[in-house]
């Protein structure tokens, strides 16, 4: 908003026409329709003195642009110049103390939101998982025997909060979901529906399938599903999501 529609804005919300504020200050009428207009701006003192009648301040109707002095910065200044010595040494020893109280406080509040930065992110706990190798075929079967247990840590969020366990993906068959590589968190359970994607032991051999309708299938077509043919296939826990590596 410039300088006039403020003007403009404080003088009708005082139900004061153009002519009685050129009245009460000694202007004359076009003048005040030259200042609403932004044709120009009256000078300092003239600013002071409408800011009074109709009860604003002059930090309101004034906007300085970046690195240059406002009315009322040049209004301060001149009042300045009109001080004794006294009066600018007492000033002078004012701004020094705010100026110095200020850069502290500027400080202080850096070195708290520094803080409360490193709090927030120590806030966020590591979990630590037990971390099985990439043992859960997603192609060709993988022996049991080959697994490497380890301890993988991970900042808690609400994908892992209710996972027991990470283990890694071999092979393709469940892409595009999840690929070769990639690391999952598993919930122990011995019971999926429908559409849940699992871990599940066929033998020796550990499988990441998803839950159908018939049986476990590969997301990938190129793949063919899990059947028990001869052996019992266990569920070993329910697939929350993949983990994601730094």
């Amino acid at each position: 908003m410039t300088f006039g529609k403020r003007l403009r804005n404080a003088r009708t919300a005082k139900n004061m026409t153009q002519k009685q504020l050129a009245s009460l200050i000694s202007a004359k009428h076009n003048s005040i329709s030259n200042w609403e207009n932004d044709l120009n701006k009256p000078d300092p003192d003239t600013i002071e003195l409408i800011c009074g009648i109709l009860d604003i301040t002059p930090n309101y109707l004034l906007a300085a642009e970046p690195g240059d002095f406002s009315p009322v910065e040049k209004l301060l200044v001149k009042r300045y110049r009109e001080l004794d010595d006294f009066g600018r040494e007492s000033v002078d020893m004012v701004i020094d103390r705010e100026l110095d109280r200020t850069t502290q406080a500027k400080g202080a509040a850096d070195t708290i939101e520094h803080l409360q930065k490193r709090l927030a992110i120590r806030s966020i706990s590591p979990h630590f998982f037990a971390y099985y190798g990439r043992i859960a075929a997603a192609g060709t079967s993988v022996e049991f025997s080959d697994i490497a247990a380890g301890v993988r840590s991970y900042p808690e969020n609400e994908i892992n909060k209710n996972a027991d366990y990470v283990i890694g993906v071999s092979g393709d068959s469940m892409e595009p979901e999840y690929s070769d590589g990639d690391i999952v968190y598993v919930q122990k359970t011995e019971h999926l529906n429908v559409g849940d994607i699992g871990i599940f032991q066929k033998a020796n051999s550990i499988y990441i399938k998803k839950v159908g309708e018939t049986g476990l299938i590969s997301l990938n077509p190129d793949y063919p599903g899990l059947t028990a043919d001869d052996d019992r296939i266990i569920v070993l826990g329910k697939v929350l999501g993949k983990a994601e590596e730094d």
